[in-house]
């Protein structure tokens, strides 16, 4: 049988992920301004969430909310950024036919 890990690395894998996140951010945030209006607003409120879901894990990390609370955060994120990803049409798709 194996043991969950400790609260300390629970919180400690938090805020690594709350880094990360951060850092993914940080690398695209320069690419927006390069895109047409639509697409730019688009990925704004798609990096706006992804910063919020950050601030979840840092949160958890430095013990400010419980494990409950994180996951509820992060399903609400996930929903979000679904959502966002739906609102979008796909590009049409072009066979020889066409």
């Amino acid at each position: 049988m194996f043991a969950l890990p400790s609260k300390a690395v629970r919180r400690r894998r938090a805020l690594c992920t709350a880094a990360a996140i951060d850092r993914l951010v940080d690398d695209r945030v320069a690419g927006v301004r390069g895109l047409p209006e639509a697409d730019r607003r688009r990925h704004a409120e798609h990096l706006a969430e992804l910063v919020a879901l950050a601030q979840a894990y840092r949160h958890f990390g430095k013990g400010w909310i419980g494990k409950r609370e994180l996951d509820r955060r992060s399903a609400a994120a996930t929903r979000r950024l679904t959502a966002l990803r739906l609102a979008v049409p796909s590009a049409a798709h072009l066979t020889d036919g066409d």
